[in-house]
């Protein structure tokens, strides 16, 4: 049986579960439930804190989990201290920052002024790392929540926290400094050196599917056989695009999948190309 961490709350609690979903998986149908069992996939789901997740998939409790890159490093154990989980794949959701800020009136500008500074954050293991690595000396503040009251407050001179947008630090009176410390997204997580299993390997497959899915669509049109060439080079599909003569002589129908942020550009360039009968369907699963 396949055993799966899913986050039970936050940001990436809903994408993750609406994924599994979109993979064949059956997901909770409250969020009261701390555990379900899909009997189709043999696969048993645990809803737990987003932070918590690899910690458990670490120690080989779970098989594998979903949470964020910043929450897997923030939980990482230090270099021979222990098992440790690892990224196993993207899953293209829940995309923040790790960044510095501070306040406008701080006359902080770079992160080198950060030297000698208070700075609050709730990831302090990712922070201190980076401050080590760069060679600034740093007092950290932990804080598990609220980070970006922690200047207003007389608590830090700066911040680190995860970014999204930036509309809540903003309102908080708070400036971005530098580039960003990590970038994060939802992943999917192993344990390290963990033997593969068939069933983690369907998993991924159908994870992997999903993804191609949301990314491309399947694009038809008809046309002229003595523009193919040109159409089929605007529309290279994956491994090729699919080709039919149409009762019609002298025009051709083709199929290819495109990338979905391309659709209505390369819609516009096969009608001034001579391609007619363009339409766009959506993919709803895929195996590639």
């Amino acid at each position: 049986m396949l055993r799966i961490a899913v986050p039970n709350k936050g940001v990436l609690s809903e994408p993750a579960a609406e994924m599994l979903a979109e993979s064949g998986y059956r997901q909770r149908r409250s969020t009261k439930d701390l555990a379900i069992y899909d009997p189709e996939n043999d696969t048993e789901f645990f809803y737990l804190r987003p932070r918590d997740i690899a910690v458990y998939v670490a120690a080989g409790t779970l098989d594998v989990g979903i949470t964020g890159r910043d929450m897997l490093l923030e939980t990482a154990p230090a270099d021979g201290e222990g098992p440790a989980a690892v990224e196993d794949m993207p899953l293209g959701f829940g995309r923040s920052s790790f960044r510095f800020a501070s306040p406008l009136e701080s006359g902080i500008e770079s992160v080198d002024q950060l030297a000698g500074k208070r700075i609050a954050t709730a990831y302090p293991v990712l922070l201190q790392r980076y401050l080590a690595e760069s060679g600034i000396k740093a007092e950290v503040v932990k804080l598990d929540g609220a980070v970006e009251t922690a200047c207003r407050l007389g608590v830090a001179e700066a911040v680190c926290d995860v970014v999204e947008t930036g509309t809540t630090l903003r309102a908080a009176g708070l400036h971005i400094i530098g580039d960003p410390v990590l970038t994060s997204e939802a992943v999917m997580v192993r344990r390290e050196g963990a033997e593969e299993i068939p069933a983690v390997a369907q998993l991924r497959r159908r994870l992997r599917g999903v993804l191609v899915a949301r990314q491309y669509v399947m694009l038809d049109y008809d046309c002229p056989n003595d523009l193919l060439a040109q159409a089929t080079a605007m529309t290279p599909g994956i491994e090729g695009p699919t080709v039919s003569p149409l009762q019609t002589a002298g025009w051709s129908a083709v199929r290819a999948m495109v990338a979905k942020a391309e659709t209505n550009r390369v819609m516009d360039e096969l009608w001034e190309l001579g391609a007619r009968a363009i339409l766009v369907t959506s993919i709803h699963a895929s195996r590639l």
